[in-house]
């Protein structure tokens, strides 16, 4: 029993992230343990701030005078949450590989694990504060059948009453829904036939509009290829401790149907399951086709719920009912136990890493839980990123191959549209027209098209017809993106809007010229071109409401829409029978965008966007508009060929020295001055300088400092360091003492600082 504990506290900085001594008064003592989230006195006052016990005393510590004036001394903790919300052992070692591997703060970590739900805050509890729930739990009142002897005559409702609950516990809402009331209930637990308990509330996971009927479960029926590669990775679950495999296969080749029987292995052998997805829009089919075989035992993890949904269903997780946990990169984080197989599809996405602290790979944190569990870390796509196929080359993960469509199906027949052409002839339109010719013969046999246009808005940039200014967001150094359907200029980095849109140039008066195309641009010349047909726009903007992803699919799927047109979120595991025309638009945007990542993010997209069509009994085809149709990416992603690109690719990043070759950690620098970020990322790219002097030993290289791509967003002007490093415990001790340096010198307080280990946006 521990008379004292060590706590780390919230809202510490990072150099001052340490562990303090707090006495565990009596009525606390033997509800305190590792993990425990306590509320402290914290500060020369007594405010109170929430802390996670990360450290107890030893019970031999020394019984001297001075031990014991200086323990007289401690403060006290205020309370410590329930037993049941003791962070586990596992997730305790994940808040300090965090804490280590991405430079955040110990409690950083904590919320980063826990959902908001689930974490507590602190109250006034009528003179010393406590600790409160964020959200208060969700109950219902449940009955059930007790042991006690029913003497005297059953009425009818009382009889309907015991025999439906011969199966076991209901809650009253189900019960009124068989006509029994609250006061029969009542009067049976009066009795004591009756036990009555509070009951998590039942919130469904899948959004309103999955409530209905769903299919029944159909059998898995692997193809031979599919048989073999699923064999080759269940014998990897079959051996002792952790394995890792990559599994690459073509679009529509089936990874789906595999994935299913991995976890299906998983759960017969007692063990669960955790399937993460790089987009909430990929969760409603991937959650159907779970629930299809795991019914209720399936749980949902991912920013899309409401906080008290999140909750239950962390609860559920918590409590051991789930076997399977889907969701998005928080999901990683899901308390599971026994862990059997951890799946990330469409592996090479880049939201697997979060760009706040503290920024983690999902992909780091799944291997730390599979070696832990012993289970099975699966990697999987069409277009996996070049450092996991480099790894899988090399043995670090085992390859496994899909090489063939299910079923034998053709991948789509490719097309390049020259827009310059288009241009030439007189088409100014955002659809070349070959790409309208195709959408008209699609709505002329009851087919769908999907269209790929990775821009929101209406048109992108306004500029002045006199001084060619652009009109920029007065907080950000980007152009603002012109709205129609709200009539409003909008900054996509901070939100700021304006309204009603301005037609004169602030700088000089004269005229306002927009141009460029969006979504919402593209839509209306849909309907000024097809007027019969349904279009269906997906983006940032039309899926802002909740269980709208959902809602979207499901109705494009019944065949309600002709044309879904979308942002990234429309391109990548998406299947869906009637598609058989795909056109990408604006590609060029990205091809040639900054960053040793452009390449491949391009050819991923592509490639990903393409194999949507032709996934059933029609053959599907595709149509790239590009000012470039002869550029060699484009080229191998309209072949859907991967190995012909990751030779190209690998060879550019061995040459440049780029990852896999390196790890690159960017250090970024944010404050109100543009003088003094630049002055401060100048310091700590001494002081790292100054240190790899003094050790020795430790292979750098050090560009910039340099301007983000986006310099100033919210008033805050941006520049980054470029170190090419080995992430190994000697770099990783480096830079946190060149934090330390960075913090005694004084510079915070001219310009914020942070470590990215997973961004790759600016390079």
């Amino acid at each position: 029993m521990a008379e004292h504990v060590q706590v780390a506290v919230n809202n510490a900085t990072f150099h001052f992230d340490k562990l303090y001594t707090y006495r565990v008064p009596p009525h606390s003592q033997g509800r305190v343990a590792l993990g425990s989230m306590v509320l402290v006195p914290f500060g020369r006052g007594t405010a109170a701030r929430m802390g996670v016990v990360l450290g107890l005393d030893a019970p031999d510590a020394p019984d001297t005078p001075d031990a014991q004036t200086d323990a007289r001394r401690l403060k006290e903790i205020y309370d410590a949450a329930p037993e049941q919300a003791c962070l586990s052992e596992e997730l305790l070692r994940l808040v300090y590989f965090l804490k280590e591997h991405t430079f955040c703060t110990y409690y950083e970590a904590v919320k980063a694990i826990i959902p908001y739900g689930a974490q507590y805050k602190a109250v006034n509890g009528g003179g010393a504060p406590r600790l409160q729930k964020q959200i208060v739990r969700h109950t219902e009142p449940a009955y059930a059948r007790t042991d006690a002897p029913w003497t005297g005559r059953r009425t009818e409702k009382q009889q309907a009453a015991w025999d439906a609950l011969e199966t076991g516990p209901k809650t009253r809402a189900q019960l009124e829904q068989q006509g029994i009331t609250k006061a029969v209930l009542d009067g049976l637990v009066k009795k004591g036939v009756l036990s009555v308990f509070a009951k998590d509330k039942s919130i469904a996971q899948f959004g309103a509009q999955e409530r209905e009927q769903r299919r029944p479960r159909r059998d898995i029926t692997l193809s031979p290829a599919q048989q073999a590669a699923y064999e080759k990775l269940a014998a990897m679950m079959d051996t002792p401790g952790a394995a890792a495999a990559l599994l690459h296969g073509v679009t529509s080749s089936g990874k789906t149907l595999v994935f299913l029987k991995l976890v299906e292995k998983a759960v017969a052998a007692g063990r669960t399951a955790l399937v993460l997805v790089p987009e909430i829009s990929l969760t409603p089919q991937m959650i159907q086709r779970l629930q299809e075989h795991f019914g209720s035992r399936v749980a949902v993890q991912h920013s899309g719920l409401s906080n008290t949904e999140r909750l239950l269903q962390y609860h559920q997780i918590q409590n051991g009912g789930a076997d399977v946990v889907v969701g998005t990169r928080s999901a990683v984080f899901a308390p599971l136990s026994d862990i059997g197989v951890i799946i990330i599809d469409e592996e090479q996405e880049h939201t697997y890493r979060s760009e706040r602290a503290p920024r983690y790979s999902a992909h780091d944190v799944a291997k730390r839980r599979a070696a832990a569990h012993g289970a099975l870390l699966l990697l999987a796509s069409a277009t996996p990123s070049t450092e996991s196929y480099y790894a899988a080359k090399n043995g670090r993960l085992a390859l496994v191959e899909l090489t063939e469509r299910y079923n034998q199906l053709p991948l789509p027949e490719v097309r390049l549209v020259d827009m310059r052409e288009e241009l030439a002839a007189g088409n100014a339109a955002s659809i070349s027209r070959a790409l309208a010719h195709e959408i008209e013969a699609n709505l002329a046999h009851g087919e769908q098209t999907i269209l790929l246009l990775n821009r929101r808005g209406y048109q992108t940039v306004g500029m002045c017809t006199a001084c060619g200014e652009v009109l920029k967001c007065g907080g950000c150094s980007v152009p603002m993106v012109y709205h129609k359907a709200e009539n409003r200029l909008l900054c996509h980095y901070c939100g700021k809007s304006v309204s009603p849109v301005p037609e004169v140039c602030p700088a000089c008066g004269g005229r306002l010229k927009y141009t460029g195309f969006g979504t919402q641009r593209v839509e209306e010349e849909l309907e000024q071109l097809f007027p019969r047909a349904r279009v269906l726009r997906m983006d940032l903007d039309t899926t802002s409401r909740k269980d709208a992803h959902a809602t979207m699919l499901r109705r494009f799927a019944k065949g309600d829409y002709d044309i879904m047109l979308g942002t990234q979120m429309v391109a990548k595991g998406l299947d869906f029978a009637r598609v058989t025309l795909v056109g990408v638009l604006g590609i060029d945007q990205l091809l040639f965008a900054q960053g040793y990542k452009s390449f491949e993010n391009v050819f991923s997209l592509v490639t990903q966007v393409v194999g949507r069509g032709g996934r059933a009994a029609r053959a599907g085809r595709a149509l790239i508009q590009t000012v470039d149709p002869k550029h060699p990416v484009l080229n191998l992603a309209a072949r859907q060929d991967y190995k012909a690109f990751y030779a190209e690719e690998i060879a550019f990043r061995r040459m440049n020295l780029y990852p896999p070759f390196c790890t690159i950690c960017l250090a970024g620098f944010s404050g109100e001055k543009e003088a003094e970020v630049l002055a401060a990322a100048r310091a700590f790219a001494a002081a790292v300088q100054r240190l790899v002097q003094q050790r020795g030993g430790i292979p750098l290289r050090l560009l910039g400092p340099a301007p983000m791509h986006v310099t100033m967003v919210n008033n805050q002007y941006r520049y980054r360091l470029t170190l090419k490093c080995r992430n190994d415990s000697a770099f990783r001790a480096l830079l946190g003492d060149t934090l330390a340096v960075y913090q005694a010198e004084g510079w915070p307080a001219k310009a914020s600082v942070y470590v990215d280990f997973h961004s790759d946006a600016d390079l």
